[in-house]
């Protein structure tokens, strides 16, 4: 029987880049994957445009890896967002630069990044098989050797890299297999969670779809805690969706909704400011100064275009004022408590969507048992772990790639060293 020096489980992002690392600098090396097509979950992302990297500095980029970012140190080190701009280049896909710092092939196109990808471990000389469900890893009590197929067959290796994905977009192949198989080997699995992913509410005007397909440009979304202080704020844009907030920030602060829902079991307060570079005092003046100009006018109508008309009887609802007075009447006190609901409104969220539903699988296998510089089991010896399913997670923006394949390069290449003796 014919004995591997690498297995790589799962050919997603992770996999295919320790592919890569592994083929670079050994023979012998087997790619595994359940599935019919090489990269599915990395041929839909950013869009079906595949946002390879960011281009910020390492130091901005572990910031938004709130999940255990720091972790990841030692592997961007070996293989930075820099060096992933530069392997990509050098397999002549064109990068470009968009908002944030996020990386996209000209083309616009994530075929030619998955292409050019597989077309690299293809010339690496690493076997190919797809259609070939993994059904358990094998080891004895020190050690890794090999895997056993879903059909029975057994496959030796020296070395066995496990990069199945987690739990999210499950019809891409990710569909949490790999935790079963790190416990086997001795690991814990930290607690899965959604992460990137809508939020759900009951608010009334939510129940009742009066501001469903509401998107609100640059605001800000706050999370706060049971004493009202935030715990995280993000800029940008969000869309009110039927069943609560969806859009760029409301995905960005779902991580910190599950933790606070987990810690309170209650709802989770959140807050918009519409108007984030301006002070309760300056949006007094500046509405006052509209009514005052349109003297006649009902406030609310005066107060259009300054709001999106959907979300104005609402803010109003939200207050003691009567819409429809006109400027001579205004109450001066409650004229600022509107303004001062504009610069935290309220809305209270009670879940998300499920994690087969979410960008990002929170959790994970847990980091104190993996080698930070190799990706190594602390447990097993040969058996290393890279992606989405270590307990890393970021925003999305080429952040989770980049987790991705910094750990795959990283599984890859040491996985390699191990099993021809040079390390």
């Amino acid at each position: 029987m014919k004995e591997y020096d690498v297995i790589i489980v799962g050919a997603g992002s992770a996999g295919l880049m320790a592919a890569v690392a592994a083929g670079k600098q050994g023979e012998r090396i087997l790619l595994l994957d359940k599935g019919d097509k090489l990269g599915r979950k990395l041929g839909i992302s950013g869009g079906g445009r595949c946002n390879v990297t960011n281009n910020k500095e390492t130091d901005e980029l572990i910031k938004n890896i709130p999940g255990n970012g720091r972790f990841l140190h030692s592997a961007l080190s070996n293989f930075s967002n820099k060096h992933i701009i530069e392997f990509f280049e050098g397999l002549g896909i064109a990068l470009k630069e968009e908002d944030n710092g996020r990386m996209f092939p000209v083309s616009d196109k994530a075929k030619t990044v998955v292409d050019a990808l597989v077309g690299q471990v293809r010339r690496y000389g690493v076997e190919l098989l797809v259609n070939s469900p993994v059904a358990g890893i094998l080891y004895d009590e020190e050690k890794v050797l090999g895997v056993k197929l879903a059909g029975g067959k057994r496959i030796e290796s020296k070395t066995v890299i496990v990069a199945v994905g987690g739990k999210s977009v499950p019809h891409t192949g990710s569909t949490g297999d790999g935790y079963a198989w790190a416990e086997e080997a001795g690991h814990t699995i930290t607690p899965l969670f959604p992460t990137e992913v809508p939020l759900t509410s009951k608010e009334d005007f939510i129940a009742k779809r009066e501001v469903q397909g509401l998107a609100l440009r640059d605001i800000t979304l706050s999370v706060l805690n049971e004493k009202g202080k935030p715990l995280v704020t993000h800029r940008g844009d969000m869309l009110f969706t039927h069943f609560g907030i969806s859009g760029p920030i409301a995905l960005r602060c779902s991580q910190f909704v599950v933790k606070q829902r987990a810690k309170t079991q209650s709802p989770v307060q959140l807050t918009i400011d519409f108007f984030p570079d301006k002070n309760v005092d300056e949006i007094y003046n500046e509405t006052m100064h509209a009514a005052k100009l349109e003297a006649k006018k009902a406030v609310i109508n005066v107060l259009k275009g300054y709001l999106p008309d959907r979300i104005l009887p609402i803010v109003f609802g939200s207050t003691m004022l009567d819409p429809y007075v006109t400027y001579d009447n205004i109450p001066k006190h409650d004229w600022r408590e509107l303004c001062q609901l504009l610069k935290a409104f309220p809305i209270k969220v009670n879940g998300t969507l499920s994690i087969e539903e979410a960008f990002v699988t929170g959790g994970g296998v847990n980091l104190k048992e993996i080698d930070p510089k190799t990706m190594q089991s602390k447990c097993k010896k040969g058996l290393y772990f890279c992606g989405e399913i270590l307990d890393i997670h970021g925003y999305t923006g080429g952040y989770n790639i980049t987790a991705a394949f910094s750990t795959g390069y990283t599984a890859g290449s040491h996985a390699a060293m191990t099993a021809t003796g040079g390390e």
